[in-house]
């Protein structure tokens, strides 16, 4: 979004006061002015599609939250942040954001950069760090945005629970869709966990996947009262191909699921392509039989090497570091080797973070995995059996140590080279991401490296940065940014963007590591190199996401490997670019296929039973193939349909609307950039050097009390350069600015507004120049359903007794002005109160309509619930009726005595069952009545308004 420059123009008092109340003033969350602040305070090019949708998620005060279902690669986060970024600006600083433990950084970094939003991970570690400290309940925290995983949030649900959440936010929420199945012990726990919030938003691209009883699950995470119970669901919405069940159903979901397709923004998205590279290689003899020798290590029923319960994790890893280089499960052979010296030397003493520092992400996998593991049977001489493990495993390693070159190393040297050729026709900047999941691996790339013409350009990044070469990046870099806004103070941080900022400027080849790249943008890069594949689909499309993402000018080039001799490698790859399309296209992944893995470590999980199980060419393909299947099968024609059917509004409705906002956002942030600016300047006049361009050079500080808060130097709004300081409404020396002005006691004045100096026409004053009037602006701050809201009210007349209409008092404000008299008394003007009068009523009129509006929408949720639930109990008694019918024509036919009896007496049960059941009925028809009753009581109250008025100022204005 192109951001307008203004001439900084001096205010009067009244008018700073004026431009105060409207920056900070509580918006209608209806308005597009009520995301103003958080627009011009946000580091992002906005696209209107997701002001729609943070609009969507914050307008009814009332709903308790939304589905916001937009396709891939449209970006949720930004939404979500929105929303976030509103909400701590209000002061409403409870916030907990929920997602996969591989997308905690990424988070944290999106809302840092783009939001300026403080955040805070929590997992297991630092959380009982904290606890110690003294802080008791660390979700409970005002200071930071709270990000965990949802295996965290589950094992904490008590401590999560205890927190009266201002908004909690669920991404990848797909996970969640079958919490009404007894066996999501997550979604379940999660649910009853949040209950109690008010306001949730869940985050999906795949809402609907294969039943709509998933959309109930996800729907009832946010409101248990927007459909009945599930057997009532079922009853009506289970002949989901009737177009008026759907037409019903999507009337019922429509104010709280909404849903953007990528080819109704791409107009204001515009996405490059996706280039694959596939360099297949043939190991060495040697290397084949080192890794069949590991396989079949891996194979046996028993291993003392690996933990109790942890057989099927620590497997998975050793597969994926097999797979990586012999250097890297080199290393793992030895630690492994060492537990197992530790067990024979002091059981008690054993270290139970077997792999951490093999496998970077080992935290993470773990914390997404569920322990189903068998715990290994001990053998009768575990003394005994241990050594002779500790034996082979020490053998394993020095037959590794002798591979010296990996015959995919050899591979990455041609496949560079044909990629930065790509990269040359492309015109893009010669630079390539490498990744692999293991820092020994990363180490052996650096050293095949280093004697090439890459070397010079070859930089690390993993996740602890703390090689020779990162501490000298970051200090040179800390002393070149010193004093700026680029230096956060957090050394972990800043040498993340010291290395990424190398990368740009002086890097060719950056190596990184799976943990040591989340969260990084690197969209001045379009190659992405997966020396290590991963097996689990998210992964590898977070690690193309780095590069191929919003901003990126450049088609994104992708290289793979292949092992031709290993039938599983193939299979894996096969998968991951057929049916998941990750590699190629201007998209990756489909919606389709990433719902229907649901949690990517599950699908891990299962291609490593295929690498533990299957040794033949046959039997790996045959699995394979039966893996595929068991994916289509969850992936049907008929869904698909019906989800656009339920979620998917007409192309023309929606260009329409985002035509509008990207329309109204631009004028919206020109207005308040220009407010904020024109303000700063008139208060900073004698403290600052202004450059006409939305930027200054701040001198001196105006008051002792930024000592400290505010360094001096140059700001730019927005921030246009790496080495100046971002200023924004959210900045210490704005908010001292706004609350002076707002603050100041301003007395009657005369202004002469001087209208050829605005330099824009005003059609509608250029009547009232050459004359003279009165002219006043109050504050009206009206409060219902929990939330307030404020309005300027500015009428003017003239004093030949003539009102300016619309919005003209607030345009005269606009122009240029001086004060020529003060004080002044001024004539007290019946016309000017009965216009604010006027102007008053027909605000509050439109502010009660609007909540009507919500209070009929949620009254209707109400009355459907409580339908939903009568249904239920009317179908028992229908269930009962069908079964009284067979059982009369049963005993017809009975051909003996005993029989009939037998059926008579079961007849009279279900009569006897029917009766009481009806009198049930009533009974609980009665009771849904009176809670829905209560419930819309509770609403009433909460539409009573309670209204402030309050005199800003009075002044005489005369137009020349």
């Amino acid at each position: 979004m192109m951001t307008q420059s203004f001439p900084n123009l001096l205010l009067t008092p009244h008018q700073a006061q004026y431009y105060a109340w409207q920056l900070t003033r509580h918006a209608a969350s209806n308005s597009l002015e009520s995301l103003a602040p958080t627009l011009v305070n946000a580091q992002i090019d906005l696209n209107p599609h997701q002001v729609e949708a943070a609009l969507f998620a914050y307008e009814n005060p009332l709903s308790k939250g939304v589905i916001l279902a937009d396709e891939v690669g449209l970006g949720k986060t930004i939404e979500a942040g929105l929303v976030i970024a509103q909400r701590w600006a209000e002061r409403k600083r409870r916030i907990l954001i929920i997602v996969p433990a591989n997308l905690r950084k990424q988070w944290h970094q999106e809302l840092q950069d783009k939001f300026g939003l403080p955040c805070l991970l929590l997992e297991s570690k630092n959380y009982n760090t904290l606890q110690k400290a003294g802080t008791r309940y660390p979700f409970d925290n005002t200071d930071y945005i709270i990000i965990g995983s949802y295996q965290f949030a589950k094992s904490k649900a008590k401590d999560v629970k205890a927190v009266d959440w201002d908004l909690v936010v669920m991404d990848e929420a797909h996970r969640l869709r079958n919490v009404y199945k007894t066996g999501n012990v997550i979604a379940r726990t999660l649910k009853e966990t949040l209950a109690h919030v008010h306001s949730k938003i869940l985050l999906t691209a795949t809402p609907l996947q294969n039943s709509l009883l998933e959309l109930y699950g996800l729907v009832s995470l946010i409101d248990d009262r927007v459909f009945g119970d599930l057997e009532s669901f079922r009853t009506q919405f289970g002949q989901a191909n009737r177009e008026t069940t759907l037409q019903n159903l999507r009337h019922r979901i429509s104010p709280f699921c909404k849903r953007t397709l990528r080819r109704q923004v791409q107009q204001y998205v515009p996405y490059t392509k996706r280039i694959p590279i596939l360099e297949e290689f043939t190991p060495t003899q040697d290397e084949r039989d080192f890794s069949n020798l590991v396989a079949e290590y891996l194979r046996r029923p028993k291993l003392q090497a690996l933990p109790d319960g942890q057989r099927q994790l620590i497997s998975l890893v050793l597969w994926k570091l097999l797979a990586s280089s012999t250097h890297a499960i080199a290393g793992a052979l030895e630690t492994m080797a060492n537990r197992l010296q530790a067990t024979l030397d002091d059981p008690d003493k054993l270290d139970s973070t077997l792999l951490d520092d093999d496998y970077e992400a080992m935290d993470e996998t773990a914390e997404e995995w569920d322990d189903e593991d068998q715990i290994n049977d001990k053998p009768l001489n575990v003394r005994e059996a241990i050594q002779q493990e500790m034996g082979e495993l020490r053998l394993f390693k020095e037959k590794a140590d002798q591979i010296r070159d990996n015959s995919k190393g050899q591979a990455l040297l041609l496949a560079l080279a044909k990629a930065f050729k790509e990269l040359e026709r492309l015109g893009a900047a010669k630079k390539a991401i490498i990744f692999t999941e293991s820092k020994r691996t990363q180490s052996y790339l650096q050293n095949l490296l280093r004697d090439t013409s890459y070397g010079a350009g070859l930089v690390l990044f993993n996740g602890t940065n703390s090689d020779t070469q990162a501490q000298q990046i970051h200090k040179a870099w800390a002393q070149r940014h010193a004093g700026t806004d680029k230096v956060s103070g957090s050394k972990t941080a800043d040498t993340r963007a010291a290395l990424v900022d190398f990368f740009r400027e002086q890097g060719s080849v950056m190596i990184a590591t799976e943990a040591g790249a989340e969260g990084i943008n690197l969209q001045f890069c379009s190659l992405v190199i997966n020396y290590d594949l991963p097996w689990n689909p998210q992964r590898i499309e977070q690690r193309i996401g780095r590069c191929h993402r919003y901003g990126q000018k450049h088609d994104v080039v992708v290289v793979n490997f292949v092992d031709l001799s290993n039938e599983a490698d193939k299979r894996v790859y096969e998968l991951l670019a057929q049916k998941f399309q990750l590699f190629e296209g201007v998209f990756g992944a489909s919606d389709e296929v990433l719902g229907a893995i649901g949690s990517g470590i599950d699908f891990e999980r299962r291609i490593a039973r295929i690498y533990q199980t299957c040794r033949k060419p046959e039997e790996i393909r045959s699995s394979f193939a039966a893996l595929q299947q068991e994916l289509a099968g969850e992936i049907t024609e008929a869904m698909t349909q019906t989800r656009q059917l339920l979620l998917e509004n007409f192309d023309e409705e929606v260009h329409a609307k985002l035509k509008k906002h990207a329309a109204d956002s631009e004028t919206i942030l020109s207005r308040y950039e220009r407010m904020l600016m024109d303000l700063t300047s008139t208060a900073l006049a004698t403290h600052a050097e202004f450059s006409g361009d939305n930027g200054f050079n701040l001198q001196s500080l105006p008051t002792s009390t930024l000592q400290g808060q505010v360094p001096l130097g140059r700001y730019e709004l927005p921030r246009r350069s790496g080495e100046a300081h971002l200023y924004r409404l959210g900045h210490p020396l704005a908010e001292w600015l706004l609350a002076q002005a707002k603050q100041i006691h301003l007395p009657p004045a005369r202004l002469r507004f001087d209208y050829a100096a605005y330099g824009t026409r005003l059609a509608t004053l250029e009547n009232v120049r050459g004359t003279s009037g009165i002219l006043q602006a109050r504050l009206l701050s009206v409060s219902a359903l929990a939330q307030e809201e404020q309005h300027l009210l500015v009428a003017a007349v003239d004093h030949n007794g003539n009102v300016l209409a619309l919005d003209d008092p607030d345009k005269l404000l606009r122009i240029p002005a001086m004060v020529t008299a003060t004080p002044i008394d001024l004539p007290d003007s019946p016309l000017l109160q009965h216009d604010l009068a006027q102007r008053k009523n027909a605000l509050l009129r439109e502010i009660n309509d609007r909540n009507l509006s919500y209070f009929d929408q949620e009254v209707q949720k109400l009355d459907g619930w409580a339908d939903d639930l009568k249904l239920g109990l009317e179908q028992e008694i229908k269930d009962i009726d069908r079964e009284i019918k067979e059982v009369r024509r049963t005993a017809a036919i009975a051909p003996t005595l005993d029989e009939k009896l037998h059926w008579q007496k079961r007849q009279r049960e279900l009569e006897t069952k029917r009766s009481k059941s009806r009198r049930e009925l009533f009974r609980r028809q009665d009771d849904i009545d009176e809670q829905r009753n209560e419930l819309i009581t509770e609403l009433e109250d909460r539409l009573q308004q309670r209204v402030e008025e309050q005199i800003l100022f009075t002044i005489e204005w005369e137009l020349v």
